[in-house]
């Protein structure tokens, strides 16, 4: 059996921005025997690779001159009742995994509903959320490998979780395929309430000994507030990381700005929040040729007219600029540029 190959591709349902642009060559693959058609073919092997998933957290600049690969491989089982162990496909949507085990009653990733994206994202992103990231509840992940076509399982260590970073990002970038995610989760979940406006959230909601369900509730209700669905209009959620800065640097910011909103992390340095200081610098709401900073949370950038990626990348380095004439740091962009 032979796998077909669609030709100059439109990608913009493929992308939560609402871009238009073309793949030279597109597949989806349901399953690793999908993936194992594909790698003998000539079209795969000899083109340059990239792999779709919920399509949240890239921005097309430009066409792609090579083989985009939509990873729609799904199922979801808990392969390990005693330790709550649960399994993922990578094409699974993340948040209706999240609902699943909440559903059964395992708890660690509550926090992290409502994130945009599919299960073979996560571990790539390291994704957080009110103080949880997946380096939390990570047990080990199979990965097919583009070049050789071996699976390979990842544990946590070998995934060098680093903030919004991990192996995948950086060291093994466009060398494997995720396949599967497995996740450690527990029936006896400490709930984190105390980052962010969680607390507040489930005090509006009259909850004093919230459940695991309660805290997703909370944080559904916290993102929808200030965050614009992709579906109603184009955008990658956060755009920017939360910088990290030294002791020395927030004491010296805090003393120009007693407002900061800022961090302690383990090692003595402080996390800024980007969302902050892009707003103090004026840029909240602001548009630029189509393109525009969210007006409730100054992290997303929108297509807000139909504009161009172009356009998008260009707002984004206004923004970089900014932020680093009125405060000295640098902001790093947290999605994927094509």
């Amino acid at each position: 059996m032979q796998m077909r190959f669609e030709e100059h591709k439109s990608l913009k349902a493929y992308n939560t921005f609402g871009l238009e642009a073309f793949a030279k060559y597109f597949i989806e693959i349901n399953n690793v025997k999908d993936l194992e058609l594909v790698f003998k073919d000539p079209i795969y092997l000899s083109h340059q690779k990239l792999i779709l998933g919920g399509g949240s957290n890239i921005l097309f600049t430009k066409d792609f001159d090579g083989l985009a690969i939509k990873n729609n491989i799904k199922g979801i089982e808990i392969t390990n009742a005693n330790e709550c162990i649960v399994k993922a496909g990578a094409g699974e949507n993340w948040h209706e995994f999240v609902m699943f085990c909440i559903d059964k009653g395992l708890g660690g990733i509550e926090n992290l509903s409502l994130i945009p994206g599919c299960v073979g994202a996560s571990p790539m992103q390291n994704i957080g959320a009110y103080g949880v990231e997946i380096k939390d509840v990570f047990y080990e992940l199979n990965a097919f490998n583009l070049t050789t076509g071996a699976i390979k399982t990842f544990s946590k260590e070998e995934c060098e979780f680093g903030y919004r970073e991990s192996v995948f990002k950086r060291k093994y970038k466009d060398r494997y395929l995720i396949v599967d995610v497995s996740f450690k989760l527990s029936e006896d979940h400490k709930l984190s309430t105390h980052y962010g406006a969680i607390n507040d959230e489930l005090k509006k909601m009259a909850i004093e000994k919230p459940n695991i369900k309660d805290v997703s509730n909370a944080v559904i209700a916290i993102r929808q507030s200030k965050l614009p669905d992709p579906k109603e209009i184009g955008n990658a959620g956060s755009f920017f990381k939360n910088p990290e800065v030294s002791a020395e640097k927030y004491k010296s910011l805090k003393k120009d700005f007693d407002a900061l909103v800022a961090y302690p992390l383990e090692n003595g340095n402080y996390k800024l929040a980007a969302g902050w200081l892009i707003e103090q610098s004026g840029l909240k709401g602001f548009e630029m040729n189509g393109a525009a900073v969210h007006n409730k949370q100054a992290l997303v950038l929108v297509n807000k007219n139909n504009t161009t990626g172009q356009n998008i990348y260009q707002l984004s380095d206004y923004v970089l600029s900014k932020v680093f004439d009125k405060f000295g740091v640098q902001l790093e962009r947290e999605v994927n540029i094509i």
